[in-house]
């Protein structure tokens, strides 16, 4: 898991092949004008969601974890405190994997909480379990969606 400003993201170009393009969308697209939906950047190995959603409790937050997707998490409105735990340490599966929808929720308890402010970002690999969304007041995101292989 990574924490970190947008006016950093060229400290992370060389962490994944698509991250050069990811960062690039990120820095040089108006995104406050994109409405909530899915942009595809380079097909299915890169796409973009744009939220805007009302913030919940952390109780109401669930750990999910994704296999195929690397995300970059970019708050744009709001704050994000998000949860985190590693995988390897959630014990409480709600169900199965599905490797249609590329998500398992947990029932576990964060191990940490984020506070994600606007221009921030995080970055969840697929051994990061996370629980997003969670804040007063609405969130506007950007979720970024990076094939891990």
């Amino acid at each position: 898991m990574i924490l970190d400003h947008l006016a950093n993201a060229n400290r992370y170009t060389t962490l994944h092949a698509l991250f050069p393009c990811a960062f690039e969308f990120l820095t040089s697209t108006d995104l406050r004008a994109l409405a909530p939906g899915r942009y595809p950047i380079e097909g299915d190995r890169l796409f973009a969601i744009v939220e805007a959603v009302a913030g919940r409790s952390r109780e109401a937050a669930k750990l999910e974890c994704h296999r195929k997707y690397i995300d970059i998490q970019l708050v744009l409105d709001g704050v994000d405190e998000m949860g985190w735990k590693p995988v390897r340490d959630c014990r409480q599966p709600v169900a199965d994997y599905s490797a249609e929808r590329d998500i398992r929720f947990f029932r576990d308890a964060p191990t940490s909480w984020i506070a994600t402010p606007p221009g921030a970002f995080c970055i969840f690999f697929p051994e990061d379990a996370h629980a997003p969304l969670v804040g007063a007041g609405s969130i506007r995101k950007v979720v970024l969606k990076i094939a891990a292989e």
